[in-house]
C-alpha cells in the first residue's frame, strides 16, 4: 500500500470532508481515507497495483473539489501558495464584509418601525419602502452570498447538502418571501396577512456570516504559524569556498560535501561536519535547548543553527529536504494532517448534520403553520433552524487543536508523529527508560582494564589493539569507547574477517595481522562463559567493577580469558530531575537495560528507580513491555531509536531519543530532539493539555447545536413567548467556529518549559 497526501479546495465547511472522503474511497483499491477540514488535506491509502493517483484524483474532481499532490519537498512553496490565497480570501471577504454591513445598516434602520411596531418620526418615510429595500439588497444576496450560491449548486450536483447549503437554503427564503411581498403586496392583504418585508434578516445574515468566516480564516491562518517559524528559520545565503575564493550563493544552490565558512553571529545554511575553527552554537530553534553548545571538528551542525562566537569551516553532509530542519517542517506538517481517534464522533455527526438541519427546518415550518397559521412565525423560526446550525465548529474542533498542539511541541524540540500519538500520550501510566543514550550520555569511557596474564606492557597493549580491532567494526557505543581508548593508548588497528554481532551478547571475528591469526570475542562474561570459556577467575574483579556502576566486558583470544575492561557512562544532567517530575505526576517509571544487575541497580539507586529489568537482550525489551502492558498499563518506551526499536514499537507511545542531526525516526511516535528527559514531562503535559482543550471545542461545539437549533425552532416560544431572531441566529453561527478556533489557539500560550 502507498500513502498519498492532497491538498484539497473548496471545502467550505466541515460537511465538505463527507464528501471528499466518499468521492476518494469510491475508487477501486483505496483502503482507507481520512480529510482533516483545517487542514484542508486529504491522507490516502491505496494499492498501486489497483489505481493510480490521477484516478484519485479525477474522483475529487468529479466530486466538485480540487485536489493537489502534497509534495514533501515543495512545503515552503505550499506554505506561500497557501499564504497567498487565504490572503485573497481574506481580502474578497473584507470587500464583501464593508459593501453588505454599510447597505445593512440602512436596512436595519429602514426596518425598525415594522420590528419594534412604533412610530419612529425621525427615519425618513422614504427608507420604509420595500422596492428599496428589494434594490439595496439585492447585491448583498447575490455577489456577497454568491460563494454560498456556488457552494450549494455543487453540493446538490453531487446529491449533497453542505452548510452552503443552509445558509443558502435559510437567506433565500428571506428574501424571495419579501420578493413576493414586495411585487404582489395584495396577495396578502387579501388573505389578511401584513406584506411584512425581510430584507434586512437576508443581508445581515449574509453580512454577519462573512464577517465570521473572515475572523475564522485569519484565525486558522495562525494555527499553521508554528510551520512558518520553522521555514523562517532557514538561512537565505551561504558563503561558499570555490576556486579557492569566498563566495555567497542563494540557499538551494548549495551542493553535497561543498565548504561552508560561518562568521559569528551567522545563521548556519545547512547541516554538515566541522573540518576547521571552532564554536559555540545556539541550537534552541532546533532542540528547545537555551545553552549554546561548543563545537570544533569533527562535530555535526545543523542547518538554521546560529554561530555565536568564532568562524569555522564545515562541509555540507544534509541539504534540501534532507536536512534536520526540512524533516522536522515534513514531520510536523504530517502530524498537523492526521487526525486524532476523538475526532470520530464529531466525523460521525457532521456526516448526518445537514441533511437533519434540513428535516428539522421542514418540521419547524409546517408545525407552526399548522398550530398559529402564521406563516411570518412558520418562515422566522424556519430560517432561524437553517441559519444557526453550523456544522464547522464539529469539524474544526478537534484538527485546530492537534495543529496547535503539534506546532507548539516542535517549537520545543519535540516531534509528534500524530495526533493518535498525542492523544494516548496523555494516557501514559508506566514510563519505561532505556539506560545507555536515555539516562546515561551514550558515550561510555573505559575506565579500567585488567589483563588476565599479567601487566607486561606488550602483552598489555596487543590485547588492547585486538579488542580495538574487532570492535572498530561495531556500532555498539561500548565498541566506540574501546576503539577511543586503544587510541589513547596508541595502539594499532588490525585487520578483521568473518566479524559477527551478537545482539546483548557481543562480538566475534579473525583479527589477522603479520605474525598472527587471533579468533577473538569480546562481550558479557555470561555470553563467554555459554562459549565455553573459563571465565570464574574474573568473576571476584568483575563484581567489584559492576558494584561501582561500570559495566564489564571480558576479552577472549582463541578461546581463552585474556583481559577484562570496566567501562563507565556517566548520567546526564538532567536524568534524576526528570525521573523525580516523572514520579510526581504519579507514574511509575521503569529502567530496562541489556547491562548486568549489579550495574544497573546502581543507576537506578541514584536515579531513584525503584523497578528494574536488567540482563535483557534487545530481541526480549518488546516482551517485557508487553508483560507490563498485561498488568493493564498504558505504556511509554523511552529509548534511543536503534536498539530499542522492537521495544519502541510494541509500547503504546514509543519516545525516541533524539541527537542533534538524528531526528529522522518516524516510525516512534514522539521523538525529543535534545535528548532531554525533562521533555518527556513536557510532552506528556502537553497532552493533557491539548486533549482538554479539543474536549472543550467539542463541547462547545456540541451543546452549540444542542441548544441552538431547538431555541431557534422556537421550543421556547409556548413557555415565555421567545422567539430567536434571523438576524441572532446568524451572530451565533457566525462567530461559533471562530470561538472554537480561538479555544485553539490559545495552547500557543501553554508554558511548557519546566
Amino acid at each position: 500500500m502507498n500513502t498519498l497526501r492532497l491538498t484539497i479546495g473548496g471545502m467550505s465547511c466541515a460537511s465538505c470532508t463527507k464528501s471528499v472522503k466518499k468521492a476518494i474511497t469510491s475508487v477501486p483499491g483505496v483502503k482507507e481515507c481520512h480529510v482533516n477540514f483545517a487542514a484542508e488535506q486529504a491522507t490516502v491509502e491505496y494499492s498501486p497495483s489497483k489505481t493510480t493517483v490521477k484516478a484519485i484524483q479525477d474522483a475529487v474532481l468529479k466530486a466538485r473539489y480540487t485536489a493537489a499532490v502534497f509534495s514533501e519537498e515543495d512545503i515552503i512553496s505550499n506554505d506561500h501558495q497557501n499564504q497567498a490565497r487565504r490572503k485573497a480570501q481574506q481580502q474578497s471577504l473584507i470587500r464583501k464584509v464593508i459593501l453588505g454591513g454599510g447597505i445593512s445598516i440602512i436596512l436595519i434602520v429602514g426596518s425598525l418601525p415594522m420590528m419594534t411596531g412604533l412610530n419612529l418620526p425621525w427615519i425618513p418615510q422614504w427608507l420604509h419602502n420595500s422596492w428599496l429595500q428589494l434594490i439595496l439588497t439585492t447585491p448583498v444576496q447575490f455577489w456577497c452570498g454568491y460563494g454560498f450560491y456556488i457552494g450549494a449548486g455543487k453540493a446538490l450536483q453531487r446529491k449533497d447538502a453542505t452548510m452552503d447549503t443552509l445558509i443558502a437554503l435559510g437567506t433565500s427564503a428571506a428574501f424571495f418571501y419579501s420578493l413576493f411581498a414586495t411585487v404582489f403586496p395584495g396577495l396578502f392583504v387579501q388573505q389578511g396577512l401584513q406584506p411584512d418585508v425581510y430584507y434586512e434578516t437576508a443581508a445581515v445574515v449574509i453580512t454577519l456570516i462573512l464577517l465570521g468566516k473572515f475572523f475564522e480564516n485569519r484565525a486558522r491562518g495562525k494555527t499553521t504559524e508554528a510551520i512558518r517559524k520553522l521555514i523562517g528559520l532557514q538561512a537565505s545565503f551561504a558563503r561558499v569556498i570555490r576556486n579557492g575564493v569566498v563566495i555567497s550563493i542563494p540557499l538551494p544552490e548549495v551542493q553535497l560535501n561543498e565548504i561552508i565558512v560561518v562568521r559569528p553571529g551567522e545563521k548556519i545554511p545547512v547541516d554538515g561536519e566541522i573540518i576547521e575553527g571552532a564554536s559555540t552554537i545556539d541550537e534552541g530553534m532546533i532542540t528547545g535547548e537555551s545553552i549554546p553548545v561548543h563545537k570544533s571538528p569533527p562535530d555535526e551542525v545543523i542547518g538554521a543553527t546560529i554561530n555565536k562566537t568564532g568562524s569555522f569551516k564545515f562541509r555540507a553532509t544534509r541539504i534540501g529536504k534532507d536536512t534536520v530542519l526540512a524533516q522536522i517542517v515534513q514531520l510536523v506538517t504530517q502530524a498537523q494532517g492526521s487526525k486524532a481517534p476523538i475526532q470520530r464522533l464529531a466525523d460521525r455527526v457532521t456526516g448526518w448534520f445537514v441533511p437533519g438541519v434540513i428535516g428539522i427546518a421542514i418540521a419547524t415550518f409546517v408545525i407552526w403553520l399548522s398550530v398559529t397559521g402564521n406563516l411570518n412565525m412558520a418562515l422566522i423560526t424556519t430560517v432561524g433552524v437553517l441559519i444557526i446550525a453550523c456544522p464547522c465548529a464539529l469539524g474544526l474542533a478537534t484538527p485546530t487543536s492537534v495543529m496547535v498542539g503539534t506546532g507548539k511541541a516542535a517549537e520545543n524540540g519535540i516531534l509528534v508523529n500524530g495526533a493518535e500519538s498525542l492523544e494516548v500520550a496523555h494516557k501514559v501510566q508506566t514510563v519505561v527508560l532505556d539506560k545507555t543514550g536515555t539516562l546515561t550520555e551514550g558515550k561510555p569511557t573505559v575506565t579500567n582494564f585488567l589483563s588476565v596474564k599479567g601487566t607486561a606492557n606488550q602483552n598489555e597493549q596487543r590485547i588492547i589493539s585486538l579488542a580495538a580491532s574487532l570492535e572498530d567494526n561495531s556500532e555498539h557505543p561500548l565498541a566506540s569507547a574501546v576503539v577511543r581508548y586503544a587510541q589513547s593508548q596508541e595502539v594499532n588497528i588490525q585487520d578483521v574477517r568473518d566479524f559477527i554481532a551478537i545482539p546483548g551478547s557481543g562480538v566475534q571475528g579473525y583479527v589477522f595481522n603479520n605474525l598472527f591469526n587471533d579468533f577473538v570475542q569480546i562481550g558479557t562474561l555470561r555470553w563467554l562463559n555459554e562459549q565455553g570459556i573459563y571465565t570464574k577467575v574474573l568473576q571476584e574483579k568483575k563484581q567489584v567493577w559492576e558494584t561501582a556502576g561500570k559495566t564489564v566486558v571480558g576479552i577472549a583470544v582463541n578461546g581463552e580469558m585474556e583481559g577484562l575492561m570496566g567501562i563507565s557512562d556517566s548520567l546526564k544532567s538532567t536524568s534524576c530531575e526528570a525521573v523525580k517530575m516523572i514520579s510526581q505526576m504519579g507514574l511509575e517509571v521503569v529502567m530496562l537495560t541489556g547491562d548486568n544487575y549489579p550495574t544497573a541497580l546502581s543507576i537506578a539507586k541514584e536515579t531513584g528507580i525503584e523497578r528494574v529489568f536488567a540482563e535483557v537482550r534487545p530481541g526480549e525489551k518488546a516482551g517485557i513491555i508487553k508483560t507490563l502492558q498485561n498488568e493493564g498499563k498504558i505504556v511509554a518506551m523511552v529509548g534511543d531509536g536503534i536498539n530499542d526499536a522492537p521495544a519502541l514499537a510494541q509500547a503504546d507511545v514509543g519516545i525516541a531519543i533524539g541527537t542533534g542531526t538524528d531526528i529522522a525516526i518516524s516510525a516512534s511516535d514522539i521523538t525529543l530532539i535534545s535528548g532531554d528527559l525533562q521533555s518527556i514531562v513536557t510532552a506528556i503535559k502537553l497532552s493533557h493539555a491539548t486533549m482538554k482543550n479539543i474536549r472543550q471545542n467539542l463541547f462547545f461545539a456540541f451543546i452549540y447545536n444542542l441548544l441552538g437549533i431547538p431555541i431557534a425552532a422556537g421550543i421556547l416560544f409556548p413557555i415565555w413567548g421567545l422567539l430567536l431572531n434571523p438576524i441572532i441566529a446568524g451572530v451565533a453561527m457566525a462567530f461559533s467556529s471562530v470561538s472554537v478556533v480561538t479555544n485553539a489557539l490559545r495552547l500557543r500560550n501553554f508554558k511548557l518549559k519546566i
